[in-house]
């Protein structure tokens, strides 16, 4: 089964993530499918980079996302409904 999950990398206490498609039965540093964007909890507020048309695809191949994942994508398909509308 396919899994869309986060990738740690990053220095001691200062984790980065990277949002990745792999096969459920890889351990979590093992070789990739493919790189769907980062997630960086570091920074304030957390950076969130997500190729949404990518992850849709992938869902819709039977890819299972963690909770984390699942959370960050309603996140960013939030951010991207709502436009910044500065005048």
């Amino acid at each position: 089964m396919v899994a869309i999950r986060l990738m740690r990398l990053g220095a001691k206490k200062k984790p980065f993530y990277r949002i990745v498609v792999i096969d459920s039965r890889m351990p979590r540093e093992s070789k990739a499918k493919e790189i769907l964007g980062y997630y960086d909890p570091m920074k304030e507020p957390p950076d969130i980079k997500l190729d949404l048309e990518r992850a849709k695809y992938w869902l819709e191949k039977g890819a299972q996302a963690s909770n984390t994942v699942q959370s960050l994508l309603h996140k960013v398909s939030k951010s991207v409904k709502q436009p910044n509308n500065k005048t």
